[in-house]
């Protein structure tokens, strides 16, 4: 039974530091203790833990464009963050868990908008039949959160443009995205900021659980096990590394032929490459799908091993230009 509520709204908007205080908290939540961590990501894409990144959203481009790739404890499909989305995580023993009350937390926080907020079968709320957030769960040794996204303001654009990926040939055994229909809180109440939606969440949980909301205690903290659980967030092995395995075929036509580069990856590594192309030029790509067995998928580094290999069968610095760019596009 919830005998006790705490607060924590995070300062900081770096991804990997929000995802570890939220586990943190999860593995840290007292018998009897609600924890309610309100947070926000700037540009960031985070996926489920079984997804395939490269099939969800535009790493190369989210990447370029000074983005964040982010893979959760949770299940369930990739979203997009800006400062216009809230996030919110009920932590807690896995047995007071009752999602029913936790979303009637939000439910009751949009409705003092004046907003007619219902929840649908799939453990998402929407307004007017357009969703507003989705939800997702996680629970390990006993210990559980809920957690999802409250669109207030997000940049649709964006949230359209880095969660379609731009590869039509790829396969994989990953877990897909459901997409639906999304809408901005923003919409309809546009006097509603990020700020006042923070209150009403807080607000609402002391309401549905008849209990006062607490700060959560800082000095609860551990610094070093956050920091810890940080670099694994951030490190290369968790965001791409994860045992999905899946082929992909870039397709790209250039004027001096075209190419095709067909690839069977797993944890992230390139297992197998074939790169056929009709370019007149046969001695320039012969065999050099070879060279890229046990490089990372990662256009980047596709195109230092490709580069490495033309720039010493003279192949002209246009052509590779050409060819990288085409690859980044594709990935």
């Amino acid at each position: 039974m919830i005998q006790k509520l705490s607060v924590w709204l995070s300062e900081t908007t770096d991804p990997y530091t929000n995802l570890a205080t939220e586990e943190y908290l999860t593995f840290h939540a007292l018998p009897g203790e609600c924890i309610l961590f309100l947070w926000q990501n700037a540009h960031t894409v985070v996926i489920g833990r079984n997804q395939n990144c490269w099939k969800e959203c535009r790493v190369s481009e989210l990447e370029a464009d000074g983005g964040h790739l982010v893979r959760r404890l949770s299940g369930g499909g990739a979203v997009y963050h800006d400062l216009g989305n809230l996030n919110f995580t009920f932590c807690m023993k896995k047995e007071e868990a009752n999602v029913v009350r936790q979303m009637m937390v939000i439910l009751r926080a949009v409705a003092s908008f004046g907003l007619d907020a219902r929840m649908t079968g799939r453990n998402d709320a929407v307004v007017c039949g357009r969703k507003f957030s989705g939800n997702a769960f996680f629970d390990s040794k006993g210990c559980y959160y809920h957690h999802g996204t409250l669109l207030v303001d997000v940049d649709l654009p964006s949230m359209t443009r880095f969660l379609n990926p731009s590869q039509a040939k790829l396969a994989s055994r990953g877990v897909d995205s459901v997409r639906s229909r999304v809408v901005n809180l923003f919409a309809f109440c546009p006097d509603l900021t990020v700020e006042a939606m923070k209150q009403a969440m807080i607000r609402a949980l002391s309401e549905v659980y008849d209990l006062p909301a607490e700060p959560f205690d800082e000095h609860r903290f551990n610094a070093a096990e956050i920091s810890s659980l940080r670099e694994r967030f951030d490190s290369w092995e968790w965001k791409y590394g994860q045992k999905i395995p899946f082929t992909n075929r870039i397709g790209v036509r250039f004027d001096w032929g075209e190419a095709e580069l067909a690839m069977k990856v797993n944890r992230g590594m390139i297992e197998e490459a074939l790169f056929s192309t009709d370019a007149m030029e046969v001695r320039w790509f012969e065999n050099i799908g070879e060279q890229l067995i046990g490089c990372r998928y990662d256009a980047g580094a596709i195109c230092d091993s490709l580069t490495n290999v033309l720039n010493g069968r003279g192949v002209p610095e246009s052509v590779q230009r050409e060819l990288c760019e085409g690859i980044h596009r594709n990935m």
